[in-house]
């Protein structure tokens, strides 16, 4: 009876010693497939510390223009609310203006037509007045200026004739 259990406790020592090595072995792959890892882990983890570099100054940059953006938007709102009030000061006077004409149209239109005075009796004794005589124009603009200046002097002739029929 000892020789089978000895035999026995040797086969168990042997298919345990069988089953220690297999595990061995396992455990041998898996530890060099960690050490493969390891180099990619540390590959990942440099990439990380430059992506995080290249995102701080990124960042960084986004701050200056920020400030910028800040910077330009304030003198444009100060810009804009200097033209705004300029803008109002104007419409004010735009409308100070109109409010103006309105009021002299409506005293215009308020005001009745003057009669026209009866004429006076000629008893004028003075001299006629002879009219002047102007060189004949030679030019189409000089014939213009030319009716325009008789019409201006009939006009003066006029004016005068009833300042002397007021005065009389």
């Amino acid at each position: 009876m000892s020789l089978f259990v000895t035999l026995a406790a040797d086969i168990l020592v042997a298919v345990l010693l069988a089953a220690t090595i297999v595990t061995s072995l396992r455990l041998s792959r898996r530890i060099g497939q960690m050490k493969g890892d390891e180099a990619a882990l540390r590959q990942t983890i440099g990439d990380l510390m430059v992506a995080t570099g290249t995102a701080e100054r990124a960042i960084a940059g986004l701050r200056a223009a920020i400030g910028d953006a800040d910077r330009t938007l304030n003198a444009s709102l100060d810009a804009a609310t200097a033209r705004s009030a300029e803008l109002k000061l104007q419409v004010e006077a735009g409308e100070t203006v109109v409010t103006r004409i309105g009021a002299i149209v409506a005293q215009m239109r308020a005001v009745p037509a003057r009669p026209e005075p009866a004429p006076a009796p000629q008893v004028v004794s003075e001299p006629e007045l002879q009219p002047l005589r102007r060189p004949e124009p030679s030019s189409p603009n000089g014939e213009r200026l030319g009716a325009a200046a008789a019409a201006a002097l009939a006009m003066s002739e006029r004016a005068l004739a009833r300042v002397r029929a007021r005065a009389a």
